[in-house]
């Protein structure tokens, strides 16, 4: 019960806190320094403390405590068992800029700049989530136009990046089942480009599939709104430029 209420009443990832409070029951204090023959210096809890925030506030830091996978589900095995294959949902848009001026909205996306379309919808689902448990949204991303393999994009976790080409993405937020976002940009002419966006998912069980088909149609509308607007965005700022 402590440990839901604190993924409530907490501004950030509480999952740590978590593990924190499940820890209590075992006896950490250390009475003697047998583990001294390791080249590795103790620290008191303040000096550890201000460690790990030492990059909170910088811009353009490389690692933060919070880009952690503990302050996630991570990238665990997956033992679940999957009825059928994997499923997929995938449209595509043509868009008349270049490669890289469509890949601009894409490496926006999340955070302060949220998703695009039907905000509301991707806040009712990180409150969700954060009810029963999960990240939740707060996270947000670290740099408004960067992100890098490993960096946590609100309740995503970014996988793979290739420069005007490809962003996956990979869900850190509670389902039954493993989920990515794919968003890959193809140029056509120097000046006329496809944008396309895949949804996957490995359902875990007969609930992963009910979880699948019972959002789909919701999951169409959002993500058709989302590339659309992914598509006038980069065109809107070619033009502009």
């Amino acid at each position: 019960v402590s440990s839901l209420w604190l993924s409530l009443v907490t501004p950030l990832y509480a999952r740590v806190g978590r593990k924190l409070i499940d820890s209590i029951q075992h006896d950490t204090l250390v009475a003697d320094d047998s583990a001294a023959c390791f080249s590795v210096e103790p620290r008191g809890l303040i000096a550890s403390l201000e460690r790990a925030m030492i990059n909170e506030d910088r811009e353009f830091a490389e690692t933060r405590w919070s880009n952690a996978l503990s302050t996630g589900r991570g990238f665990g095995s997956y033992g679940g068992r999957r009825f059928g294959t994997r499923l997929v949902d995938s449209r595509c848009v043509d868009v008349a800029c270049s490669a890289e001026a469509a890949f601009r909205p894409i490496m926006q996306i999340g955070g302060d700049q949220g998703w695009y379309y039907a905000q509301w919808a991707w806040w009712l689902r990180g409150l969700l989530d954060q009810l029963i448990g999960g990240v939740g949204v707060r996270r947000g991303r670290n740099r408004p136009d960067v992100v890098t393999p490993g960096e946590h994009l609100d309740f995503w976790r970014v996988e793979a990046v290739e420069e005007a080409s490809l962003l996956r993405l990979r869900a850190e937020m509670k389902v039954p089942g493993r989920a990515w976002l794919q968003f890959e940009v193809t140029p056509i002419s120097d000046e006329r480009s496809s944008i396309r966006q895949t949804a996957l998912f490995d359902p875990l069980g007969l609930f992963g599939l009910l979880y699948w088909y019972v959002l789909y149609p919701m999951h169409v509308c959002i993500f058709q709104g989302m590339l659309h607007e992914i598509a006038r965005r980069a065109v809107e700022e070619k033009n502009e430029n």
